[in-house]
């Protein structure tokens, strides 16, 4: 319920959080913690860690705010209120050490996931998917907001694609938080196994997020498309600090991954740009999975939960 993005968004969540900070504050003040850890969630718990830095508690965050991208105060801030700060992207770890943060590169928790991915055959049978068709993974988003800006024109966009390739099975991801039947008009598969989606499919339309890492990662050519609030999109654009919101172009710092944001949301200018990347032959294709061998390559292997687990032990045994 709390997982929102953007600027207006977050405005109907922000008495509930007002509360929640009160009872972590006093928490801390009653219960004296040996250690607080903070994952994600930036615009409440940095607010956390200063509450817990004014008393005097060792804090970890892991997963800091993205300040390479905007308000990079918040890397000074994360610096004063912090004893070490753990990160997800490689490219973090200079960032918030030049700001004077303690920040330790631990690697990307996706990579910590067990790989038990059914095979492709055991994944057709259980979704009742062709396993003579090549799958376009369609992945609109599993917050409530992104479902409302996505999901429509990325039907429209699929459908595109799967009229210009009989042999194209568009395939929709359904995060299982979200209710089924907001899924159940697009007359097309549906399933809630992102992971196997993405380990199976020849390319993917993605909405912006984790997820883009998640299908690099899988090794999955893919394209990007954002929409959000006209007031958070003018916003967006007079702080951002970054020229793409995509992590995998942050990380490797390449564009072979395309971006298409707001009004660029649209069938003609999506579907064909999917349409090469499914083309086995195709230049874009290509470019492609090479960009995503050298990603894989910069992200390093699994360990990020034992590094951060080891940081923390770190500073319980400081504390003690």
């Amino acid at each position: 319920d709390l997982a929102v993005m953007g600027f207006v968004e977050v405005l109907p969540k922000l008495p509930y959080l007002r509360r929640l900070a009160g009872r972590l504050r006093r928490f801390m003040d009653e219960e004296r913690p040996d250690l607080v850890v903070l994952v994600d969630y930036p615009g409440f718990n940095l607010r956390m860690a200063r509450a817990a830095h004014d008393r005097g508690l060792p804090v970890l965050y892991y997963i800091p705010p993205k300040a390479w991208a905007w308000r990079e105060a918040r890397a000074a801030t994360l610096a004063r209120t912090t004893d070490r700060v753990a990160v997800i992207l490689p490219f973090e770890e200079d960032f918030f050490t030049r700001h004077g943060a303690a920040a330790t590169y631990v690697g990307n928790p996706l990579l910590d996931r067990d790989d038990d991915v059914a095979d492709r055959s055991t994944f057709c049978e259980q979704w009742g998917l062709d396993p003579e068709h090549r799958f376009l993974a369609v992945l609109p988003g599993s917050r409530g907001q992104e479902l409302e800006r996505h999901l429509d024109v990325f039907h429209d966009i699929a459908a595109m694609v799967a009229e210009a390739r009989r042999d194209v099975t568009p395939v929709f991801s359904r995060a299982r938080t979200l209710r089924t039947d907001r899924f159940s008009t697009l007359g097309f598969p549906v399933v809630d196994d992102t992971r196997a989606l993405l380990r199976h499919a020849q390319a993917a339309l993605v909405k912006s997020g984790t997820v883009t890492l998640e299908a690099a990662l899988e090794g999955t050519p893919l394209v990007i498309g954002y929409r959000t609030s006209a007031v958070t999109n003018w916003i967006a654009q007079r702080v951002l600090r970054v020229d793409h919101i995509g992590l995998p172009t942050l990380t490797v710092d390449d564009e072979a991954v395309p971006e298409f944001l707001q009004e660029e949301v649209r069938p003609d200018a999506m579907a064909p740009v999917l349409l090469d990347l499914l083309d086995e032959a195709s230049e874009g294709r290509r470019r492609q999975l090479s960009y995503l061998t050298r990603l894989q390559d910069r992200m390093g292997g699994p360990g990020a939960s034992e590094r951060v687990a080891g940081l923390a032990m770190e500073l319980l045994g400081a504390a003690s």
